[in-house]
């Protein structure tokens, strides 16, 4: 069984529901314009930051200590970075806000569905632990610039089971950074939107333990 102290290790030494048919048909005819509505102008994923993002958690190209799977995502939880690894010991780092208080679960997963827009419906874990917030939303919320999963989600599987974890944007933008989550993982729109294409179904995510207190630092 793997160990926190494993997934500790491990993350330190590595690094310096689908859409239904009828709400398929309603939205995709909207997806480009609520792109365009969700990235910034003359975008550049290096320096745009209309949502005042600490620098750090811009976009950046850095290298792995060792050779690592292309394709698979590695999320450092303590210092709220998403790894995406690419070829030749490099990888694409994003930031990313994680779950708040002990709905935070490390692992190891298969991204198995991703879907642009997509539709969110709250768990009956979180309609039962506040529903005045969320039994409102019991039947769903369909796609769009304000819906809890933003412009895109990647689906985290153990095996065949649906985990209810994603990897998805927000439009909270400024909760990068933090713990503000049910128990996914965040992204800026515009950040996911460059992720998601080169995201394969398959792919492994791995979700290093978290820290104890509140918020990151640094």
């Amino acid at each position: 069984m793997l160990t926190r102290r494993h997934f500790i290790a491990g993350s330190l030494a590595l690094f310096s529901p689908p859409i239904s048919g009828t709400a398929m048909a309603s939205t995709a005819s909207q997806w480009a314009a609520w792109d365009a509505q969700v990235t910034p102008a003359n975008y550049d994923p290096a320096t745009s930051n209309p949502w005042g993002l600490n620098p750090r958690f811009l976009p950046q190209r850095v290298e792995t200590s060792r050779p690592l799977v292309p394709g698979d995502i590695h999320v450092d939880a303590v210092a709220r970075y998403l790894y995406f690894i690419e070829d030749d010991w490099t990888a694409m780092r994003y930031g990313v806000a994680i779950a708040r208080g002990n709905l935070y679960e490390a692992g190891v997963y298969t991204i198995r569905r991703k879907a642009k827009w997509p539709r969110w419906t709250p768990t009956a874990d979180m309609i039962r632990r506040d529903p005045d917030e969320y039994a409102q939303f019991a039947d769903g919320v369909p796609g769009g610039p304000t819906n809890p999963l933003g412009a895109r989600a990647l689906y985290l599987y153990e095996g065949d089971r649906d985990t209810y974890l994603r990897i998805h944007g927000t439009p909270y933008p400024r909760s990068v950074g933090g713990r503000a989550s049910s128990g996914c993982v965040r992204m800026v729109m515009a950040h996911i939107i460059g992720l998601y294409e080169r995201v394969s179904p398959g792919a492994t995510a791995h979700l290093y333990p978290a820290e104890r207190y509140v918020t990151a630092t640094g």
